[in-house]
């Protein structure tokens, strides 16, 4: 690849030299905070294949032409503050596979026509202050894979429609602050194996359909301050490897179902301060290797089920301030390597079958000032 052009402040008045190396045509305009519009001779490259436009914060809009590049491949928007809107031209970029909008604080909505762009894999808004809503024509991206929605906190809702990206795979939304709801249509998504919720605090529920994605092997909950419960549902999640809820404050519980969640390998409940136990079905998760239960100061005991757990390797409960015991149960994690109770101030003993640990490499102990004294079994741990 070879670029065409770094364009500065100094330059924007003159329209750019160009150069080429065969039909691999890349065009870079940088930092050019005066650049009101684009150069008219820019939609003369007829065989542009990369366009980037960074810190062309002046940039209102762009011009029509914009949908004439037929070999479009990737389209970068950095940072350009002022661009309030598209142009509808821009679904005939029938090539383009990339779309980046990024730091476009002032764009308030997406035409209607990007649902025409055939080729597109990866679609990303990040930081988008100002959008509001995304087209229902967005359902049309039949090749997208790639769907990341990053400090739009402005956007409320998703449309219906979102549900028809067959092609999906990885979908994030991070610091959708304003987000209330997902659409029932979430559970249409056939192909999706990533879906992370960052930092979308207004969110109360998951809908039940999101039991329906079949393909999904991870689903990341972080800092959904608001959400209170998870649906029964969660439990027809076949596929699903990773599961972490960190930072669910109001998360008081996880249903009974998720004991039949196969294929997990790693539960991550990291600071959700309302959370006061776990269901006895927890127990069955027969390929559970990592269980963190790091700052979870509501919770004051563990059920018996968690000695079934055969493929427990690490079990974290850093920072479980209201745990008072162990239950005799956890002698039976034959594989468990790592046992970790730093601040458990409220914890006043270990069982004594824990020095039936025999796999057991490390037992962290810092700040359980309630602890006075340590089994003698402890002794028997030969791996420690």
């Amino acid at each position: 690849m070879i670029s065409v052009m770094e364009t500065p402040l100094a330059c924007v008045e003159n329209a750019p030299s160009i150069s080429r190396q065969g039909n691999d045509v890349v065009l870079h305009l940088s930092e050019s905070w005066s650049l009101q519009e684009l150069f008219t001779s820019i939609g003369q490259l007829n065989a542009l294949q990369k366009l980037y436009l960074t810190g062309c914060s002046s940039l209102r809009e762009l011009p029509s032409f914009i949908g004439h590049f037929n070999t479009l491949q990737k389209f970068h928007l950095l940072e350009c503050s002022s661009l309030q809107k598209l142009p509808t031209s821009i679904g005939q970029l029938n090539v383009l596979q990339e779309f980046h909008l990024i730091g476009c604080s002032s764009l308030q909505e997406l035409p209607t026509s990007i649902g025409q762009l055939n080729a597109l894999q990866n679609l990303h808004l990040t930081k988008c202050l100002s959008l509001r809503e995304l087209p229902t024509s967005i359902g049309q991206l039949n090749a997208l894979q790639n769907f990341h929605l990053i400090g739009c906190s402005s956007l409320q809702e998703l449309p219906t429609s979102i549900g028809q990206l067959n092609a999906l795979q990885n979908f994030h939304l991070t610091g959708c602050s304003s987000l209330r709801e997902l659409p029932t249509s979430i559970g249409q998504l056939n192909a999706l194996q990533n879906f992370h919720l960052t930092g979308c605090s207004s969110l109360r529920e998951l809908p039940t359909s999101i039991g329906q994605l079949n393909a999904l092997q991870n689903l990341h909950l972080t800092g959904c301050s608001n959400l209170r419960e998870l649906p029964t549902s969660i439990g027809q999640l076949n596929a699903l490897q990773n599961l972490h809820l960190n930072d669910c404050s109001s998360l008081q519980a996880l249903p009974t179902s998720i004991g039949q969640l196969s294929a997990l390998q790693n539960l991550h409940l990291h600071d959700c301060s309302h959370l006061q136990e776990l269901p006895t079905s927890i127990g069955q998760l027969n390929a559970l290797q990592n269980l963190h239960l790091n700052n979870c100061s509501s919770v004051q005991e563990l059920p018996t089920s968690i000695g079934q757990l055969n493929a427990l390797q690490n079990l974290h409960l850093n920072g479980c301030s209201s745990l008072q015991e162990l239950p005799t149960s956890i002698g039976q994690l034959n594989a468990l390597q790592n046992l970790h109770l730093n601040d458990c101030s409220s914890l006043q003993g270990l069982p004594t079958s824990i020095g039936e640990l025999s796999a057991l490499q490390s037992l962290h102990l810092l700040g359980c000032w309630g602890l006075q004294e340590l089994r003698t079994s402890i002794g028997h741990l030969n791996a420690l």
